[in-house]
C-alpha cells in the first residue's frame, strides 16, 4: 500500500513538471512567431513602398510612400543651409510643385457600344400619337380633295426617339366576344362621341365603360337588323361574301357585327374626324385601319373585297368625275357589291333632317348613278334606305358599250392596277383580266368560304405569279400548320382561347400564318411590305382573309397599342439593307 502510495505521487509530480515545461515552450513559440511576423511585416513595407522626398511650403521635408501614404517624419532640409534664427518663409514658387497624379497606369477596358439603345418615354401627351397622321403636321398640305388628311410621315430629322407612353390607368382589353360590346374608358378616354352621335346610339359611356349598342346613323334598329336587311338582297350565308371593306366605318359595328357571320371587314376612317373612330373600332377587337379616300389609292389589290360599304360616309361620289366610286370599282372583286345608305338615299324622305334641299340631293344622286353607269355596274335595288349596286363579272359587254358611247375610258394596260402605295388615284376603268365568254368570271372563280381558305387562288392556278406553284403554295399552307402549333408549344398563351384577339403578321407572304389560326378567335392583318419581290396581297384576299400594303421604314396607319401580337418573318432579311 505504501509503494502504491508512492508511486502515484511520483507519476503526479511528472505530469506536473511536463505541463510546466510545455507552457514554457508555447511561450516561446508565440513569442518568437510575434516577432518574426512583425518583422516580415515592416520589412514588407519598406521594400514594396520606397519613400520619396518632396519639399512642404514650410520648408520641411516630407517622406511619404509612392502609394500617398501620411509623412513619417519632419526635419530640417539638408540642401539648405543651417541658421542659427529661423528663416522668413520661402515663396511658394521656390519649391517643387506637388505632384498628385497616380504613379502606375492600367490601360482602360476597350469601350463597348450598347446593342440595344433604350429609349426614353415621350411626353405624356403623345399617349395617342400616330406619326404619319399627325394633325399638327397635316395642317402644312393642301385642304382640297382633304389631301391634309392622307399619310404625311415625318422626315427622318423630325422621327421622335423615344418610347409612346400610355394613358394613365390603361387596363389590358377586355377579352373577345364582351370586347365587341364593351371598352375600358381609360385606354380610349375621349367621351366626344357619347355626345354628339348620343341620339344614334353609337356609343355610351357606363361607369369606367363605353358601351357599343350596336347604333348607327343609318341603322338605328342597330347593326345586326341592318346587316339583316342587306342579307335580304344579297346572300351573306352561303359562303360567297367572305371580304367586306366598310368606308367611314364610325366604330366599326358594320363591320362587328358581319364577324359573326364569318365575314371579315376592313373598316377605315380619317384620323379624328369623330374623335378616335378607328381607336374605338381596334379597342373592341374589329379590324379597322386610318384612312382616307382623297388622292392616292387605298393600299389594296385589285380585286380584293366582296363587298364594300358606305353608310352616311359622306365621300362626294359623284365629284371629281366619280374618282372615288372608280376606285371601289378597283378594289372590287367581279360581281361584288356596292352598299349604300344616307344622303341622298331616300332623300324624299330624309331631306329636311339632313337640311339639304331637294334638289341639290336628286342632283346627287343623279351623279352617283351617272358614274354607277359608267362603270358598267347593275343597280340591283333601292329599298328604303338602302341602295345596292354589281360590278359585272367581266368586261366584255363594257368594252362594247365603250366604243359605242364613248364614255369613261379604260385604263392603259402599262399600269399595275394592284400598285397601291402612294398611287395617285385616276378616272380611268381598271380592266378586268380577259375572259373568253360572256359568263366566265374574270380573273377565275373563287370558291365559297371555308373552302376558299385551301383552295388554290385563281392568282396561283393562272401562273400569273411568277415562281408560285399550286405545289408550293400547298407545302406552305402545311409548313404553317405545323409552325402555328409549334408557336403554342413556345407561348401558351398563343393556344390560350381569347387570350389575343388582334393579330398583325409583318410579312405575310400567302397568308400561310393567319391561314393556321383561322378556328381560333382571332383576326390577323396580313402585310404584305412594298418591297416584298413578289406581291401577294391578291392571293391573300383570294384566300378569304384580309391585308394591307405596308413600308416598315415607316409608320403603320393605326393607333398605339393596336395589336397583342406581332409576328415577323424574314422581316429583318428583307430590309438588312435599309
Amino acid at each position: 500500500m505504501v509503494n502504491m502510495n508512492i508511486t502515484f505521487a511520483t507519476l503526479l509530480h511528472n505530469i506536473k513538471s511536463k505541463k510546466s515545461n510545455l507552457l514554457l515552450t508555447n511561450l516561446y513559440f508565440i513569442t518568437f512567431a510575434t516577432f518574426l511576423c512583425t518583422f516580415f511585416y515592416l520589412f514588407g513595407l519598406w521594400h514594396h513602398y520606397p519613400s520619396t522626398t518632396v519639399i512642404s511650403a514650410t520648408g520641411y521635408t516630407t517622406t511619404t510612400t509612392s502609394a500617398g501614404a501620411s509623412s513619417t517624419c519632419f526635419q530640417p532640409d539638408n540642401t539648405t543651409e543651417a541658421k542659427s534664427s529661423p528663416s522668413p518663409p520661402l515663396p511658394l514658387s521656390s519649391f517643387v510643385k506637388l505632384d498628385f497624379t497616380a504613379s502606375h497606369h492600367l490601360p482602360d477596358p476597350p469601350p463597348t457600344t450598347a446593342r440595344v439603345s433604350h429609349l426614353p418615354p415621350c411626353d405624356s401627351s403623345l399617349y395617342e400619337y400616330t406619326p404619319c397622321e399627325d394633325q399638327k403636321r397635316s395642317l402644312r398640305f393642301p385642304r382640297n380633295k382633304l389631301i391634309y388628311r392622307e399619310r404625311h410621315c415625318p422626315l427622318p430629322e423630325e422621327n421622335l426617339r423615344c418610347r409612346i407612353p400610355a394613358p394613365f390607368g390603361y387596363r389590358l382589353p377586355l377579352r373577345w366576344p364582351e370586347s365587341r360590346d364593351s371598352a375600358w374608358y381609360a385606354n380610349v378616354p375621349h367621351k366626344e362621341l357619347t355626345v354628339e352621335k348620343k341620339k344614334q346610339n353609337w356609343i355610351r359611356f357606363e361607369g369606367n365603360r363605353f358601351k357599343f349598342p350596336g347604333g348607327g346613323t343609318m341603322f338605328p334598329r342597330g347593326a345586326s337588323a341592318y346587316i339583316d336587311d342587306v342579307g335580304k338582297f344579297i346572300n351573306l350565308k352561303d359562303g360567297s361574301i367572305r371580304t367586306a371593306i366598310d368606308t367611314g366605318c364610325g366604330v366599326a359595328s358594320w363591320g362587328a357585327y358581319l364577324l359573326s357571320r364569318d365575314i371579315l371587314t376592313v373598316s377605315f376612317a380619317p384620323r379624328d374626324t369623330h374623335e378616335g373612330q378607328v381607336q374605338f373600332a381596334l379597342e373592341r377587337g374589329v379590324p379597322a385601319l386610318i384612312g382616307i379616300l382623297a388622292s392616292i389609292r387605298l393600299p389594296y389589290p385589285s380585286r380584293a373585297f366582296d363587298m364594300a360599304h358606305c353608310s352616311r360616309c359622306l365621300i362626294p361620289w359623284g365629284q371629281y368625275d366619280g374618282m372615288y366610286l372608280t376606285e371601289v370599282d378597283r378594289v372590287l372583286r367581279p360581281g361584288g357589291y356596292w352598299i349604300l345608305s344616307g344622303p341622298p338615299i331616300n332623300w324624299e324622305r330624309h331631306w329636311k333632317g339632313w337640311e339639304r334641299t331637294k334638289e341639290s340631293l336628286n342632283d346627287e344622286q343623279d351623279a352617283i348613278e351617272n358614274v354607277a353607269k359608267s362603270l358598267c355596274w347593275k343597280k340591283l335595288v333601292q329599298k328604303g334606305d338602302l341602295a345596292i349596286w354589281q360590278k359585272p363579272t367581266n368586261h366584255m359587254h363594257c368594252k362594247i358599250k365603250r366604243k359605242i358611247f364613248k364614255t369613261r375610258p379604260f385604263c392603259d394596260e402599262a399600269q399595275n392596277p394592284d400598285m397601291a402605295w402612294y398611287t395617285k388615284l385616276d378616272t380611268c376603268l381598271t380592266p378586268l383580266p380577259e375572259v373568253d365568254n360572256v359568263k366566265e368570271v374574270a380573273g377565275g372563280e373563287l370558291s365559297k368560304w371555308p373552302k376558299r381558305l385551301t383552295s388554290i387562288p385563281p392568282r396561283i392556278s393562272s401562273e400569273s405569279l411568277k415562281g408560285i406553284t399550286s405545289e408550293i403554295f400547298k407545302e406552305n399552307t402545311e409548313l404553317w400548320k405545323k409552325r402555328v402549333s409549334h408557336y403554342k408549344t413556345l407561348d401558351p398563351q398563343l393556344a390560350e382561347h381569347g387570350r389575343y384577339r388582334n393579330i398583325l403578321d409583318m410579312n405575310s407572304h400567302m397568308g400561310g400564318f393567319a391561314a393556321a389560326l383561322v378556328d381560333d378567335p382571332v383576326w390577323v392583318m396580313n402585310i404584305v411590305p412594298v418591297e416584298a419581290e413578289i406581291n401577294t396581297l391578291g392571293v391573300i384576299y383570294e384566300r378569304g382573309l384580309i391585308g394591307t400594303y405596308q413600308n416598315w421604314c415607316e409608320a403603320m396607319s393605326t393607333y398605339p397599342r393596336t395589336y397583342d401580337f406581332i409576328h415577323g418573318d424574314s422581316v429583318f432579311s428583307l430590309y438588312q439593307n435599309r
